[in-house]
């Protein structure tokens, strides 16, 4: 398996979950969304969609603007069980986030962040909405 498979499995994703990708520029890994397209098998859809989605896949650079904004509107398609890959450039590249700002940004919008990982040139956070303590009828 190529590092870019082993890195979407390392994404927790699965075949048939909807991913919604955010934020793509010319910098971000096309390595890494095929390999997230082929576990899935199917492309992911962009940020117009109206579709209720498993994963947002969100590429965040230094001078993207407000994390907790952006944050704010990716959860509002997400399923219950979703969660959000905040993927931003390594230490030592142009855009790099410092870990810090993501965690501080997670949960004023909502989030809980549960592990970071490398994901080649990038740095990906993944981050869940906090289970609530009533039950869902």
């Amino acid at each position: 398996m190529s590092t870019n498979g082993a890195n979407a499995q390392k994404m927790g994703l699965r075949p048939g979950d909807v991913v919604q990708e955010i934020g793509w520029d010319e910098d971000t890994d096309d390595d890494l969304r095929a390999a997230i397209e082929g576990v899935i098998g199917a492309e992911m859809l962009d940020e117009d969609t109206d579709e209720v989605v498993d994963v947002v896949v969100l590429w965040w650079r230094d001078d993207d603007g407000d994390l907790v904004d952006t944050l704010m509107d990716v959860i509002t398609p997400l399923s219950d069980d979703g969660y959000v890959w905040v993927l931003s450039p390594k230490t030592g590249h142009s855009g790099h986030v410092e870990p810090s700002e993501i965690a501080e940004a997670a949960p004023t919008a909502g989030l809980v962040q549960t592990s970071s990982t490398t994901l080649g040139s990038w740095i990906g956070s993944r981050l869940v909405q906090p289970k609530s303590g009533r039950a869902k009828r």
